[in-house]
């Protein structure tokens, strides 16, 4: 144990600042390190080279795609606790050459924010002038953090993996094969590289953990302005349209909650149920439905709700119109009328007028029956049989609050105002009058605007 201990392998019970790594063998055996921060990658090679039968000289050590060069300190590396570096062995060709192309890593590598921007940030700029990736973490930090760009060859998940180039812009990092390598793990042929992202705010849970890029999120170096508030803040929102429009993150939550409650997020079969940008632009979705996440865990599991139910409208589907459940159903194209609710409410209804299952034609128009007493000779008045029946009120509800819009049938609910309606949902928008339930015209606002 104390040999262990010497050679740097497990940790003593009391230890200055180290950190706490695994060692990665291209046979993919772990070993468990302790590494002082002002230790370099030569001193690493002097402590592993016993536990692989080679020669320091013979050991190169890979980390974030690229090789480490001997002279680099640890504290040099980006490093953080339960970070994972791979020792593999140095192959060389024929002619005696190595086998990595690759200049030894020397300083930390900087993907740009903007892919159009070649202009690196000066080592000595004020920090918060200096860009960054932003993800988002969901577990356990369960919020926006700052990440760390990381590298693995893309045939055996391994980090094994020295890039040819470095990635330009955020379509070598988000689209596949577009970064060339070499993996060196013992029977892996692997070429391409796969990028990925880890959340910098706590220690890593092992290779498999990652966070989700929010690549559309930026430092606002720039000290660009707010699109809505016009004040600038350090971290901002920016659209994926021609003008790049910009906006503070607190307004972009507001932007994506006000949309939300009133249905106007738009679903596409490209981009699923997303926004474009606040200023109207064309092309301008959001893809990444990740950066839905401001909205809180609740609203965002509305929103998850609202999109699986669209994709059901998409797909010819209906949604119940049963209060309190609007579960997405898929009926049979046999042109029958009759849907039942089977994995919800169990509400039977027409697929037509929404309204609950009839024989005949729709008629909206039409009364609930009532009756002038019961067996027992008490005697009630039409309006007190209506509203004690149980089960009748649900459908009365159905009747009297929602009605569905003239065009594309999504049951709408009026809770007051006036009777022009303005259907909610994405790519429908209908101006329609509640009473008429026709288009909403200047004869309906003459005769019955509001009452």
């Amino acid at each position: 144990m104390a040999l262990l201990e010497l050679l740097g392998f497990l940790s003593p019970t009391k230890k200055g600042n180290t950190l706490d790594v695994s060692i990665k063998t291209s046979t993919g055996i772990g070993l468990p390190v302790s590494l002082n921060p002002a230790w370099t990658i030569d001193h690493v090679k002097t402590i592993i080279g016993p536990k692989m039968d080679l020669d320091p000289e013979e050991i190169k050590i890979i980390f974030a795609g690229k090789e480490l060069a001997g002279s680099v300190l640890i504290q040099e590396c980006d490093l953080g606790q339960q970070s994972i570096l791979h020792a593999v062995k140095i192959l060389r060709r024929s002619n005696g050459e190595r086998r990595s192309a690759d200049k030894p890593l020397t300083s930390t590598v900087v993907l740009q924010q903007d892919e159009h921007e070649n202009s690196q940030v000066s080592e000595t700029a004020d920090v918060k002038k200096q860009s960054h990736f932003f993800v988002w973490c969901t577990s356990p930090c369960k919020q926006l953090c700052r990440g760390k760009l990381r590298v693995r060859c893309s045939k055996c998940k391994e980090l094994a993996m020295t890039v040819d180039t470095d990635p330009c812009g955020w379509d070598d990092v988000l689209i596949k094969q577009r970064i060339t390598g070499v993996c060196d793990m013992v029977g892996c042929d692997g070429l391409w590289a796969e990028f990925y992202f880890k959340c910098s705010e706590h220690p890593s849970l092992g290779e498999d953990d990652e966070a989700i890029a929010l690549y559309q999120i930026k430092h606002n170096f720039r000290d660009v302005p707010c699109l809505a508030c016009t004040d600038t803040s350090s971290t901002v929102f920016v659209f994926d349209c021609a003008s790049t429009h910009v906006m503070c993150l607190d307004c972009y939550k507001t932007y994506c909650l006000t949309r939300l409650n009133d249905r106007q997020f738009t679903y596409t079969e490209k981009d699923g149920y997303t926004l474009p940008c606040a200023a109207g632009c064309e092309d301008s979705y959001i893809q990444e439905t990740h950066h839905f996440r401001f909205m809180g865990d609740e609203q965002y599991a509305r929103y998850q709700r609202f999109g699986a139910e669209e994709c059901v409208l998409a797909s010819g589907g209906v949604l119940c119109p049963q209060p309190g459940c609007g579960m997405g159903i898929l009926p049979d194209s046999d042109g029958c009328r009759r849907v039942v609710c089977q994995q919800g409410c169990q509400f039977v209804f027409c697929r037509e007028c929404l309204q609950g299952y009839h024989i005949g034609e729709c008629d909206l128009t039409s009364t609930v029956a009532a009756t002038n007493s019961t067996s027992t000779g008490v005697t009630v008045s039409e309006t007190q049989a209506a509203q004690s029946r149980w089960n009748q009120a649900s459908q009365q509800m159905i009747q009297v609050t929602t009605k569905p819009c003239p065009k594309c049938r999504t049951a709408t609910e009026r809770d007051g105002g006036c009777m022009h309606m303005v259907c909610t949902r994405a790519g429908c928008l209908y101006h329609w009058c509640w009473v008429c339930q026709t288009e909403w015209t200047r004869e309906c606002m003459a005769a019955h605007w509001f009452g």
